[in-house]
């Protein structure tokens, strides 16, 4: 395959929009960001195979439970994925090489490489919004399930976790717990991991380094912009951030909470550079 810049991609990719992309792909040149140096075809060789595997294993299933249970099976039994509970916090658990890797990582990380067979195999398959962690919705001949990536694929039940375990059948005080979420949220959600544990450690560079990476994936996010934006200011980059404002700015109605904070430091910013 062609060398492809990895910024260049991802820029791309944000301005087609949310997605649906192609996630593990896009989760590798997010990866390939920090491994300049590493080749990508072994991983995806690795990411061709699975899909492949996975259609072949749901050829003759006729119903979602069968379906889920093969392609854990897949991850699981032939490939050994699983989730990191002994170093949970490694920012290794948010890269999609080191998780090919190691064969452990964040719920987020496995979820994608679920995702990744799941569509191989020809299923829809989404990331979908749950209290503190990250499951998946299969789709398969109008039958839905929920499946957790973190602890072998296994079944959830909607109920046990706030919220309906079929799409649509909440009231509308319920929490939506198998609302799905955009590909484009998925991996916010997993460089996000990787931005807060930077944040927790002081290492600041890092946690730009990060936000840069996240607008790149979602530029008409205000919030990304202005997060952005404070992250370069306090870096002293100060051009950089008077940009990021303006971005969130452009992005949002005025009068709203978001501007009107967007708009106090941008003000505040250029009194500090007159």
């Amino acid at each position: 395959m062609k060398s492809i810049d990895p910024a260049d991609y991802l820029r791309r990719a944000g301005e087609t929009g949310e997605g649906p992309f192609d996630i593990a792909e896009t989760a590798l040149m997010l990866s390939a960001l920090d491994r300049a140096d590493r080749p990508l075809q072994r991983y995806r060789d690795h990411l061709k195979e699975m899909a492949e595997r996975a259609r072949d294993s749901v050829k003759l299933l006729a119903h979602v439970e069968d379906v889920a249970h093969a392609i854990s099976g897949l991850l699981v039994g032939s490939y050994g994925y699983d989730g990191d509970r002994m170093s949970y916090d490694d920012p290794q658990n948010a890269d999609l090489m080191a998780v090919i890797d190691r064969r452990r990582g964040l719920p987020v990380a496995l979820g994608i490489l679920y995702i990744h067979a799941a569509r191989g195999a020809g299923l829809a398959a989404q990331g979908v919004n749950s209290p503190g962690h990250f499951l998946l919705r299969l789709l398969f001949q109008s039958e839905e399930i929920l499946i957790d990536p973190f602890n072998g694929g296994v079944a959830v039940d909607g109920e046990r976790l706030g919220g309906p375990p079929r799409m649509g059948t909440a009231g509308p005080d319920e929490p939506r717990v198998s609302e799905p979420v955009s590909d484009a949220e998925v991996l916010l959600r997993l460089q996000n991991n990787i931005k807060l544990r930077a944040l927790q450690t002081g290492d600041r560079p890092r946690a730009l380094d990060i936000a840069k990476r996240m607008v790149l994936i979602a530029p008409r996010r205000p919030e990304l912009w202005i997060d952005l934006a404070r992250l370069n200011e306090g870096a002293g980059s100060l051009g950089a951030a008077t940009k990021a404002y303006e971005a969130c700015l452009a992005l949002v109605r005025a009068g709203t909470d978001l501007h009107n904070e967007a708009a106090l430091g941008l003000y505040t910013l250029k009194r500090r550079l007159n």
